[in-house]
């Protein structure tokens, strides 16, 4: 696989991982607006949100390109 290649798949993942980061926040939102809440339920679904974050900051330093202070 050639550098292009594994760009666009990286950009692709990174387009997913933001669309499923914007949903977790609509999910959340929408949760704490009924209530009772399960508020393990919204711990669970901020951890993953968390994850979620960490990932993206991850794929995008990997397309960034180095910068030499």
């Amino acid at each position: 696989m050639d550098d292009d290649d594994d760009i666009k798949r990286l950009r692709r993942q990174l387009a997913e991982l933001k669309s499923a980061h914007r949903d977790l926040d609509d999910v959340i939102a929408h949760i704490g607006e009924t209530a009772p809440f399960d508020q393990i339920q919204v711990k669970r679904l901020k951890k993953r949100k968390l994850k979620l974050k960490d990932q993206i900051a991850q794929i995008e330093s990997r397309l960034l390109p180095d910068i030499i202070a």
